[in-house]
């Protein structure tokens, strides 16, 4: 009984330890050392050994080092559970019965009434936590810790200041959607950095893009549609060539000037014809990114600029884009890290014809790649 005991408690250590429960693996590593010490030294020395006065003076100083041992683990075991606080009490009073023991003043009685108390705490810990562990819920109470760090207000994490859905939910997607169709400006993650985007259809939204940025008014906009087939079904006067580039481009990092046209408003661009892009002219990209093709495909075309405020760093990850201007915004799509550190490459195509391509804005697609795609369309 005494082995199997020590081997339980033993096991049970080696179990918490491999849970990362590193508290109740010293506990119960530590049960395990006294109750082998205990049962070997009452049971097999003091018969086949005589312990007696004058010869115990080793085991009295382990009981007692044991009783101080304890008392941390009952202090630590009080903020976890119940059960696991009794069972460090019970394991106090084995300590003392230790104690008692090799001073040769145990009374029987205190003796078994602590044994029944220590076996039946050990036997409903190990069956609840068996059955809590296997089903996967609290069908047996383990209790609530008498003691709990009490945390001010001041380290209670503040609620977002914005509606902020996670991107791989749908209901987060339709909840930005939403947001979008009725003229709200969100923060959403593209192939690139974080962006704000506002509908094409609410020009009124757009103005809000560049109040909340600071952006200056001659910084025009850009407009992200979700494939290159809606720019088609437009019929924008497109030359082959640029088709040509266009569809070696997109979908990607690269951002595309054409000429300006009514054709955006078969686009679906609306009544934010006039805040996109400038008089003659409107930079369109077809982003690499599922959840963000999705979006526009339940909005319409996007007008969208990264989100941070002008002149400073992108905006690499959602929480960037709350701390810095979630207190502007209706929401924010949260997506986690962006594909890039940088925004997207501009490349200026309104003279592809007649003087090639020129690169605006250098961004996460080096200019000499751009200029290569260029070659190889032209050539073929």
């Amino acid at each position: 009984l005494i082995l199997i005991g020590g081997f339980v408690q033993l096991l049970a250590g080696f179990l918490a330890f491999r849970k990362y429960d590193h508290l109740g693996g010293s506990a119960f590593l530590t049960f395990s050392a006294l109750w082998s010490s205990y049962g070997a030294t009452r049971i097999i020395s003091g018969r086949s050994l005589n312990i007696g006065a004058g010869h115990a003076e080793g085991f009295t100083a382990g009981s007692v080092a044991f009783l101080v041992l304890n008392a941390f683990l009952i202090i630590l075991a009080s903020s976890f559970n119940v059960v696991l606080l009794c069972m460090t009490l019970a394991m106090e009073l084995l300590s003392i019965c230790f104690l008692l023991f090799t001073l040769e003043n145990l009374p029987l009685p205190f003796e078994i009434v602590t044994l029944s108390i220590f076996s039946i705490i050990c036997f409903y810990g190990a069956t609840a936590s068996l059955a809590n562990c296997m089903f996967g819920k609290d069908l047996l109470l383990m209790g609530p810790p008498v003691f709990t760090a009490g945390s001010s207000k001041k380290d209670t994490p503040a609620p977002p200041p914005c509606v902020c859905p996670k991107s791989h939910c749908t209901s987060g997607l339709r909840t930005i959607a939403e947001l979008l169709n009725m003229g709200a400006v969100c923060g959403v993650p593209t192939d690139t950095v974080y962006a704000l985007a506002a509908s094409c259809k609410h020009p009124q939204a757009i103005e809000k893009v560049y109040r909340i940025k600071e952006r200056p008014q001659d910084k025009p906009i850009c407009i992200f549609i979700s494939n290159l087939d809606q720019l088609r079904a437009a019929s924008p006067p497109v030359s082959p060539l640029l088709w040509e580039f266009m569809e070696n481009v997109y979908p990607g990092g690269i951002g595309c000037i054409i000429q300006k046209g009514e054709w955006l408003k078969k686009l679906g661009v609306g009544a934010g014809y006039s805040r996109v892009g400038t008089q003659d002219s409107i930079m369109i990209r077809v982003p690499d990114l599922t959840v963000l093709v999705h979006l526009i495909d339940m909005t319409g075309p996007l007008a969208i600029t990264s989100a941070n405020p002008s002149g400073e760093l992108d905006s690499t990850h959602h929480d960037m884009v709350i701390s810095r201007l979630g207190h502007k915004l209706e929401g924010v799509l949260c997506d986690g890290e962006s594909d890039e550190v940088v925004a997207s490459t501009v490349v200026n195509c309104t003279k592809i014809d007649e003087s090639g391509i020129t690169i605006v804005r250098e961004g996460c697609i080096p200019a000499g790649k751009v200029m290569q795609i260029f070659e190889r369309v032209k050539n073929r």
